[in-house]
């Protein structure tokens, strides 16, 4: 990769969304994006999103989550010491210092918190640094896989043996009560996971739970799969607010779309547990080691080989603890393996329904939303539904299947467009 890859755009598409919602008066979700300004940059840093879902009254969690977005970035673009991995991991931590800070300082912002997912895609994979239960998700080869472990009251139950399937589905424990979040505590642990090699056409979306409460793991990989990821975000979005929008929403999505960003068997491995020490060698014993040093050579250059046995001793023993010093001061780490990775990801995985059999579904959708529509008297004329109808019906007929489910993310979207324009949103909640 041998020429300049600042203009990423040819390499990789991004799309990102961030809706409060149809229940929410305030949106307590953010999201960054920092693609690399330069290839040494990318190979040493990769390109870095993270998204933050606040939690805690009034404007709390807003900024929790704002500090979150804000921090991990910066922090991670200032650590130099360690990898990559390490160094993602601790600029999250160090957010955290931070959002507990502030709400120390401020009993309004008391004990606010937030989830946390960041990630970076680097030549050797996707790693990812995550708390709480926002997700990260990778679709690859028509397969969706979720490479992070929800914190959650009932994601933990499951784990431990403690929730029965038909527990789960009765909803007696809450799904939204998490266990581990950044900003009500000065320490939190922070899960790794990766790296995950990059294709041609893998594609990662990073959400927080007010997508996946309503929009099931099966309808993400299917709109991943046949949509472009700036289709892909608006029609998710669109569809978790017709389903009553009752979080906010965000979601991000990167695709890689050009074999050059691939990850490569060539690609440098990650060296991981290295350590530089703060530990400095005291101006004195540079002073005795140099001046020793000098007063043996002096001596030996006139022959007085007794005289310059002393300083001698003096410089090789300052030298040789000078030597253990510098080895101790810098530990290397080890390598990790091609097939080495932190966490133990996938936690889901999910297949995509054909293109055909999606369709369909987006079809019966398509007719429940236009029944809606009219029941509801929404803002829309009855021709500009026929017209959306009829596009995708025609793609139907004709079987260009992600054409015609293409043409329904459009029409989902339009309508969703008239309903935030409804004084009435009593009916914004559909059974789709």
């Amino acid at each position: 990769m041998s020429e300049s890859l600042t203009n990423w755009d040819n390499y990789l598409a991004v799309a990102s969304l961030s809706d409060v919602g149809m229940r929410r008066s305030n949106n307590q979700d953010n999201m960054s994006i920092t693609l690399a300004g330069s290839m040494e940059q990318w190979q040493r840093k990769g390109h870095v999103f993270v998204v933050a879902d606040g939690m805690g009254a009034h404007a709390a969690g807003e900024l929790a989550s704002k500090l979150a977005i804000e921090h991990v970035p910066h922090l991670y673009s200032k650590y130099n010491d360690a990898s990559a991995p390490e160094e993602l991991r601790k600029s999250v931590t160090g957010a955290n210092s931070e959002i507990y800070r502030r709400g120390q300082a401020n009993e309004e912002f008391y004990n606010m918190g937030t989830t946390c997912c960041a990630m970076t895609l680097l030549p050797q994979g996707a790693v990812i640094a995550h708390i709480g239960d926002s997700r990260v998700y990778r679709l690859s080869k028509n397969r969706l896989e979720q490479l992070t472990f929800d914190h959650s009251l009932v994601w933990e139950m499951k784990a431990a043996g403690q929730l029965t399937a038909a527990e789960e589905k009765s909803g007696k424990i809450p799904k939204n009560v998490i266990t581990r979040s950044l900003g009500p505590y000065p320490d939190c642990k922070v899960d790794l996971e990766g790296p995950f090699p990059l294709a041609p056409n893998d594609t990662f979306l990073m959400c927080s739970d007010g997508l996946t409460g309503v929009i099931s793991d099966p309808e993400i990989a299917s709109i991943l799969a046949n949509m472009t990821p700036d289709e892909a975000v608006r029609v998710l979005v669109d569809l978790a607010n017709l389903r009553g929008g009752p979080d906010n929403i965000t979601v991000i999505i990167a695709k890689v779309t050009h074999p050059k960003m691939a990850t490569s068997p060539n690609a440098p491995p990650l060296v991981i547990n290295s350590k530089k020490s703060n530990f400095e060698i005291p101006l004195f014993v540079w002073a005795l080691f140099a001046g020793s040093f000098l007063f043996a050579l002096i001596f030996l250059m006139s022959m007085n080989i007794v005289t310059a046995a002393m300083p001698g001793v003096v410089a090789i023993g300052s030298g040789i603890y000078i030597l253990v010093q510098l080895i101790r001061a810098y530990s290397s780490g080890h390598t990790m393996a091609t097939n080495q990775r932190f966490g133990k990801a996938p936690y889901t995985r999910v297949a995509c329904a054909s293109p055909q059999q999606f369709t369909n579904q987006l079809s019966e959708m398509w007719i429940q939303l236009v029944s809606a529509a009219k029941k509801n008297k929404w803002n829309i004329e009855q021709s500009q539904l026929d017209s959306m109808s009829n596009e995708a019906e025609e793609l139907t007929k004709k079987k260009e299947f992600p054409s015609a489910i293409r043409a329904y993310g459009r029409a989902i979207s339009q309508l969703m467009e008239s309903l935030r324009n409804h004084v009435d949103d009593s009916s914004s909640s559909l059974d789709l």
